[in-house]
């Protein structure tokens, strides 16, 4: 009769209290606070500290350029993950390393390098401008910030199923006749599909609350380049606290409640190609 190995870590209940205790004291309650304060305001209150023109102006800049900037990504990460995973060539790790620079880089030294790159005299800003293609201080120069931050979320995410899949699969859809394109699309991609849709949820998600990377870079312009963080410090600053948690409150749940949608889609894509 065989014998059952002792755990290392403690029982099931032991760990899931302390489970329960680290993230109701590190998540729920911080959050719930947010919840609290916002619900001391009435109905009439709450609807003017969330939808006036600047703060309406703020949310539709701040999602629409973290969706851009996710899906840029999901592109160029899924093209990085395969180049660091297919192919052998010098430097190689130096590369896969710098992938993880902007978890370690303070953000606002991102966001002042980039400022600095893009500006109408950078490095490459004096080239752009020119040309008619203005980045920083714009809503263009948010998506680049956002595209330098979120992209190791995606290659990442994808580097570990694309090193799962054998280069046999491919040669073996060639044999069979089947184009790049019938390969890519039939047989990598339905593969890759639940880890891009990861990858691109959580750079969304990073995109959604950044404010380090983007306040330098932005030029921070009401109703033209103001991010919905930036006018929710600019609320603090002014002491006007209700309207600042009102704000975040309709941030917290949007967010929510695309990240669920998003969950949703990843579960029904494993289901499908399961």
């Amino acid at each position: 009769m065989l014998l059952k190995q002792p755990s290392v870590l403690p029982g099931f209940s032991l760990t899931l209290g302390f489970t329960i205790f680290y993230l109701c004291l590190i998540v729920l309650i911080p959050l719930s606070m947010v919840f609290l304060k916002t619900a001391t305001l009435t109905w009439p209150e709450f609807w003017q500290a969330i939808a006036t023109p600047r703060v309406l102006a703020s949310y539709r800049l701040t999602f629409v350029t973290a969706f851009l900037a996710a899906l840029i990504n999901v592109i160029f990460g899924l093209l990085t993950a395969w180049v660091l995973v297919r192919y052998q060539f010098p430097g190689k790790r130096i590369v896969d390393a710098l992938i993880d620079l902007p978890f370690a880089l303070p953000t606002a030294v991102a966001g002042i390098s980039l400022t600095f790159l893009y500006a109408g005299n950078g490095w490459i800003g004096q080239y752009l401008e020119p040309l008619g293609i203005k980045v920083a201080f714009t809503p263009i120069g948010i998506i680049v910030a956002l595209m330098f931050i979120g992209l190791p979320f995606v290659v990442r995410t994808v580097q570990p199923v694309l090193q799962e899949l054998e280069v046999e699969v491919e040669e073996a859809a060639a044999s069979l006749g089947a184009t790049r394109w019938q390969t890519f699309t039939l047989v990598i991609l339905p593969t890759l599909w639940p880890a891009l849709l990861t990858g691109f949820a959580m750079a969304f998600a990073r995109g959604l609350g950044e404010y380090g990377s983007v306040v330098f870079i932005a030029g921070n312009m009401p109703m033209v380049s103001e991010i919905t963080s930036l006018l929710i410090i600019t609320k603090l600053e002014q002491y006007d606290y209700k309207g600042a948690t009102a704000i975040a409150s309709v941030m917290l749940v949007t967010s929510f409640i695309l990240l669920l949608i998003i969950n949703l889609l990843q579960w029904w894509s494993n289901r499908r190609y399961r």
